[in-house]
């Protein structure tokens, strides 16, 4: 991989490359922070969860724009099943009788916090039930948490169970929880993750107050999406043929109740519990010593109700047609839909995608159209399980595995001054040489460099997008090398009602100026993506990434005592590293000489688009069938990390020495998959 610092334009012949730079420096100058707050504020002024007529309006401002900037707007329908009502009581029983709140206060300091349409926090896809009973503490109600709370004899049957936020997504805790036994659960903000111990809660600071709850959803399906429809997309029934459904009884969502609560409350409990001390590691921030179990005069009631039904939600796609090769296409993204106001999550990323499609819509309009398709695409209902994106992937499909280059998620992504970047390999260089084009918001020098330096290295700890957002469609189904860059800083206050204009102004970005940072950086690489004769793709990060995951699976079957020999991959990596450098000679050669044929350029690039998707496992990976990728997907565990060659990491964590060997064939043939098609671009550029 080439350092940031090389400022060559990789895959532009010399012509091109000032061209590009001359491109680049007009996009650059269309991006304002007073653009970005304006729409900020225009989408996220009211609470617009998916659902709702808040939400539609937001879709229809956000199509407005992008039509208004050029370019052509579709917005397709599905019809998923989402929560339509719910109501979330949680209640100290005994010794005393107290309801506990669930809901953010109304402060002076803060006019969105009085908004009308604000509601009590809840939990999307919790069972619906009336429980009262003793209590647990299960710390993160992580799997390892439970596991200990099994080995010290804690008997969950008929239990409250009341664990902290952190460590895991929140779905994962209620799967813990039903499966050790528990009849309902908890779940809490503690101040040892990001309140009072990290420094002055809002509105004096940034960080949780007493009253700030998290919501969220539930779902921890082994498919992300529409829950009835795991095989399909939900289209909606006015375009086409509605799909074949799941009753819901078929689905295993939650069944027992689970609710959210602000450790204003939950010092309620957890100061009255009786039992012995927590395990070390397990204490929180909470001025009072953590204890197991509650006691027999500790009771706690927790009831949920919450319906379900058929809604329709729409995501809104803008394109921009390509010039030369319009059916290649560059594809940005990030959801709208939000718990509350979002300002932070999703809409600093909405609204710095919004900025940049108006920029590209006045360089085509002056003629300066790209030689690829560039799509934003504004995805519905991503809070509630990745539904309006996976929907699209599943329509989708085969077009994007035939078109897609690259997927750059926004998601969240303009919060603050600090870049930071993960990125499927063939992006690292690429996402890297262009943030290093864009000026710190931190600090002297590029985004990249000030990275650099805070990394303490030569380079980054890249890493590959984990669950819990639009790009897992892209990467784990359809084999689309995916990034997202951001410019941030801590936002607590997420899925609360203070994720909004008066938080994020006074604390994450008093200046706007992370959104059109992140324009910057996001809006030079998808044109380089889209301008480069030769896909600009950086296959020379495959071979140290691959030797990385493989060490890391050698030091974990060790820890296992299984004897998993992986030689045959590493030996595929060793070829792996020719061909890259024997293409990436060929590719520069080609550029120098100047002559390119649109014939072999076609057929060159046709192959490296190709590259991420030798990745691809048609039956899906055990358990789970409907991820594809053997090179990353969702860690099964925790729902937030990335599983690196997650087949492989299955059959070594179940010591099977045969699937070992399955899949490592596999991933060599992937390997050698990659070779060839870097073996045959090279070729080509040679006659």
């Amino acid at each position: 991989m080439l350092p940031a610092n090389d400022q060559r334009l990789i895959g532009f012949s010399s012509q091109a490359a000032q061209d590009q730079r001359s491109l680049e420096a007009d996009l650059l100058g269309y991006l304002s922070p007073q653009r970005f707050r304006q729409h900020l504020q225009a989408i996220s002024s009211d609470p617009h969860p998916a659902g709702s007529e808040a939400n539609e309006r937001v879709a229809a401002y956000m199509e407005r724009v992008m039509r208004e900037a050029g370019w052509a707007v579709e917005m397709p329908t599905y019809d998923v099943y989402l929560p339509v009502a719910s109501s979330s009581h949680a209640a100290l029983i005994t010794p005393v009788r107290r309801p506990l709140n669930q809901q953010e206060d109304i402060l002076s300091d803060d006019p969105y916090s009085a908004h009308p349409d604000l509601e009590p926090a809840w939990l999307a896809y919790s069972g619906s039930g009336d429980i009262t009973g003793q209590v647990v503490y299960a710390n993160y109600g992580r799997l390892e948490d439970f596991r200990q709370l099994h080995q010290m004899g804690v008997d969950l049957a008929g239990r409250v169970v009341i664990a902290r936020y952190g460590g895991n997504f929140r779905g994962y805790k209620a799967h813990y929880a039903q499966e050790a036994g528990a009849a309902a659960l908890l779940i809490y903000s503690d101040p040892a993750d990001g309140g009072y111990a990290s420094g002055l809660p809002y509105p004096e600071g940034r960080w949780l107050n007493d009253s700030s709850v998290q919501r969220g959803s539930l779902q921890t399906l082994p498919y992300p999406g529409d829950p009835l429809t795991p095989d399909g997309p939900a289209v909606s029934a006015d375009r086409g043929t509605p799909p074949v459904r799941l009753a819901p009884e078929q689905v295993a969502l939650p069944a027992i109740p689970v609710a959210a609560l602000p450790y204003g409350s939950a010092v309620e409990i957890l100061k009255r519990m009786s039992g012995e001390a927590v395990p070390k590691g397990w204490q929180g921030s909470l001025p009072h010593a953590y204890r197991v179990t509650g006691g027999e005069d500790l009771m706690v009631r927790v009831r949920v109700e919450q319906t379900c039904r058929m809604r329709r939600i729409a995501n809104v796609i803008g394109t921009l047609a390509g010039e030369a090769e319009p059916d290649r296409w560059i594809v940005l993204g990030c959801h709208y839909d939000a718990w509350t106001f979002g300002t932070a999550d999703p809409n600093s990323g909405t609204a710095a995608l919004l900025m940049l499609a108006e920029a590209l819509g006045a360089q085509a309009r002056a003629g300066k159209r790209p030689r690829r398709s560039i799509v934003i695409a504004h995805w519905d209902a991503e809070e509630l399980g990745m539904i309006g994106s996976v929907e699209w992937v599943e329509e989708h499909l085969a077009g994007i595995k035939r078109s897609a280059v690259a997927y750059l998620n926004a998601d969240m992504a303009a919060t603050g001054p600090a870049f930071g970047a993960s990125a499927s390999p063939p992006l690292r260089g690429p996402m890297a040489a262009a943030a290093d084009s864009v000026p710190a918001l931190d600090g002297e020098g590029s985004a990249y460099a000030r990275w650099l330096a805070a990394s303490g290295g030569d380079a980054p700890n890249w890493s590959i997008p984990g669950g819990g957002s639009d790009h897992v469609g892209f990467l784990a189904r359809a084999g689309i090398p995916v990034a997202q860059a951001s410019f941030g800083s801590p936002v607590p206050v997420y899925h609360s009602a203070y994720d909004n204009m008066t938080w994020y102004e006074r604390f994450a970005d008093p200046d706007f100026a992370s959104g059109p940072a992140l324009a910057a950086v996001d809006g030079l690489l998808a044109l380089r993506l889209a301008n480069a004769d030769i896909l600009p793709l950086d296959a020379g990060a495959w071979p140290t990434d691959l030797e990385a995951h493989l060490d890391y699976l050698d030091a974990r079957s060790a820890a296992l005592g299984f004897a998993g020999d992986l030689l045959p991959a590493r030996e595929a990596i060793r070829r792996l590293r020719e061909a890259v450098t024997a293409w990436e000679e060929a590719r520069d050669g080609y550029l120098e000489r100047g002559a390119l044929s649109e014939v072999v350029l076609t057929a060159v690039n046709d192959r490296l688009s190709a590259l991420e998707r030798q990745f691809l496992c048609e039956e899906g990976l055990p358990d789970r069938p409907w991820y594809r990728s053997q090179y990353a997907a969702p860690d099964p565990l925790d729902g937030y990390a990335t599983w690196p060659l997650p087949g492989l990491r299955h059959a070594i964590e179940g010591c099977d020495s045969e699937a070992t060997e399955r899949w490592q064939a596999r991933l060599v043939a992937s390997i050698n998959g990659v070779c060839a098609l870097l073996d045959e671009a090279r070729d080509l550029l040679a006659h």
